[in-house]
């Protein structure tokens, strides 16, 4: 199957999820995944789309350009390798990473490398920063893929450690239970 992955970005208005679905719909396409976020005042939105036989993703950025650019998105298109939906995953468990402390230049990527040193993987990052020195106002979530072989009880002390050394308040939780705690 041929598909491609769009990146939108610009500034967020009403009606852009609605202006890219119809865009890939008159071009017969099909949408797999998306994932979309208002950051500040600015829109981002990731879609994955299959494309239909004829179409390529060069044809479709074109397509999609022509109706964003008017609404001053950006548009990237990337086409996908072909075969990457038969490589299966590792055995993994989800997590959810919550750090709740002070701001600072280069925090996700401390918290960011002890996950990947020990090859566990961030399917999802949120991070809320409102600056000021309050703990409360400052909040980062991984969700996060941890492979069966990794030592949980040696990651969740390299993940104490450093949100020590910065200042954080950190919790590790199964997503099941954060879920389940979260639920309204």
């Amino acid at each position: 199957m041929n598909k491609a992955i769009l990146s939108i970005l610009g500034r967020d208005r009403p009606g852009i999820v609605a202006t890219v679905a119809r865009a890939l719909s008159d071009h017969d396409c099909n949408i797999e995944n998306v994932s979309q976020a208002m950051l500040q005042a600015e829109f981002a939105g990731i879609f994955l789309v299959s494309l239909p036989r004829g179409l390529t993703a060069g044809d479709l950025h074109r397509a999609v350009e022509a109706r964003l650019k008017p609404l001053g998105l950006q548009v990237h298109t990337k086409p996908c390798e072909p075969g990457g939906e038969s490589c299966a995953p590792p055995a993994c468990e989800p997590f959810v990473i919550t750090t709740r402390g002070p701001d600072r230049r280069g925090l996700v990527a401390d918290v960011a490398e002890v996950i990947a040193r020990h090859g566990v993987n961030i399917t999802n990052l949120q991070a809320f920063f409102k600056g000021g020195e309050a703990p409360g106002d400052n909040i980062m979530i991984y969700e996060v893929d941890v492979p069966a072989a990794v030592d949980q009880q040696a990651f969740a002390r390299d993940l104490n450690a450093r949100a020590d050394n910065l200042q954080l308040d950190l919790s590790v939780q199964h997503r099941n239970i954060f879920e389940a705690l979260h639920r309204i």
